[in-house]
C-alpha cells in the first residue's frame, strides 16, 4: 500500500493545548480541536480565531521554521491573505520541534469546489503568483523538490510509473519523456510557493481568499507554481490562468512546459501515495487527466 508518510509523533489536542499553555499563557483558556493532519503537519483549531501550526515528522521541522522566518515578509505581497505566524512555539521536552500559532480562516477549499466551476479562481490566482514570483533574497530557503531544473525529479517519476500505481502510465512515461527536453529556467531564482494545489486555496464568498501551507517555501523555477494550472483548473480555467500570467510578462513557451511537466510530477506523487487519502487521490487524478489533454 502507498500512503502518505507516517507520523513521527502523535499530535493530539491534548498535546498542542499543554504546548499553548505553557508557552502562550494567555491563550491558555481556548478550546483545541483537530482540523486535518497531513503529509507533513497537524493543524488545531485554537478558539474561533487562531489555529496551531505542528509538524508531525522531523523532516517538516524546518519548513515550519521557514515560515515563521518568511511570510511576515511575503505575506503583503500577495493580494490574499496567508498564515503569517501570530505567536511561535519553541522545541520543548514534550515537543522537540518549533510550531507556530497562526490566523484562522474561515472559508472552503477550493479541493471542495468542481473542477469545471472553479475558472472565475484564474485570473485571482495568477494574480497571487505573480506578485509572489520576484527576485528572492541569496539566504531564502532551498528545497530540492521544489523550484530544481525538472531532470533531478526523473527518476522519482519513472519509479512511479512502474509501480502500477499511476492510470494510463505509458502515455504519462511518453509525455514525460517529451518535456524532459525543455529548455533549463534561466532566470534569477524567484519566490515559489512550492505546492499551490486546489486543497491549499481557500474561498470565502466565492473570492479567493487565502494561500495555505508555505512549507515549501524556496527560490527557484516559477513553473513549479504554475503547475496549478493543470492540477486546479480545467482547460477553460487553464486558459484564463495562463493569459493573465501572460499579461504579467515574463513568461515564455518553454516556461509552460515546464509548468506542464512540474504537475505530471506532483500528479504522479498524489496517485501514487494516495491509498489512505481520497482527496488526495482524486487531486492527483484530476492533474494527470489535465495534463494529458494538453
Amino acid at each position: 500500500m502507498a500512503v502518505r508518510p507516517a507520523a513521527e509523533l502523535d499530535v493530539t489536542p491534548a498535546l498542542a493545548a499543554r504546548l499553548v499553555a505553557e508557552q502562550h499563557p494567555d491563550l491558555a483558556d481556548l478550546p483545541v480541536r483537530l482540523v486535518t493532519s497531513g503529509w507533513d503537519n497537524a493543524v488545531l483549531r485554537l478558539g474561533e480565531d487562531l489555529a496551531v501550526r505542528m509538524p508531525r515528522r522531523e523532516a517538516a521541522a524546518r519548513l515550519v521554521l521557514h515560515e515563521q522566518r518568511w511570510l511576515p515578509e511575503i505575506g503583503p505581497l500577495l493580494g490574499v491573505a496567508c498564515p503569517v505566524p501570530v505567536r511561535t512555539g519553541v522545541p520543548s521536552p514534550e515537543f522537540p520541534w518549533a510550531w507556530s500559532i497562526v490566523p484562522w480562516f474561515v472559508g472552503s477549499t477550493v479541493a471542495t469546489i468542481e473542477p469545471g466551476e472553479r475558472s472565475e479562481l484564474a485570473a485571482p490566482l495568477a494574480d497571487v503568483l505573480a506578485r509572489l514570483h520576484r527576485p528572492a533574497p541569496a539566504d531564502a530557503p532551498w528545497n530540492p523538490v521544489r523550484g530544481v531544473d525538472i531532470r533531478t525529479r526523473d527518476a522519482a517519476v519513472r519509479e512511479r510509473l512502474a509501480s502500477g500505481s499511476v492510470p494510463e502510465a505509458s502515455r504519462v512515461a511518453r509525455l514525460w519523456d517529451e518535456l524532459l527536453d525543455t529548455p533549463r529556467w534561466q532566470g534569477v531564482p524567484v519566490w515559489v510557493h512550492g505546492d499551490p494545489h486546489a486543497a491549499n486555496l481557500l474561498v470565502s464568498a466565492g473570492r479567493l481568499s487565502a494561500v495555505l501551507d508555505f512549507g515549501d517555501l524556496t527560490a527557484g523555477d516559477p513553473a513549479t507554481d504554475l503547475a496549478t494550472a493543470w492540477m486546479t483548473f480545467d482547460a477553460a480555467g487553464r486558459q484564463v490562468f495562463r493569459d493573465r500570467t501572460d499579461a504579467w510578462g515574463g513568461t515564455d513557451e518553454a516556461l509552460w512546459r515546464r509548468a506542464r511537466a512540474w504537475a505530471l510530477v506532483m500528479g504522479t506523487a498524489m496517485v501514487a501515495h494516495s491509498d489512505d487519502d481520497p482527496d488526495l487521490a482524486r487531486m492527483g487524478a484530476h492533474a494527470l487527466d489535465q495534463v494529458l489533454r494538453g
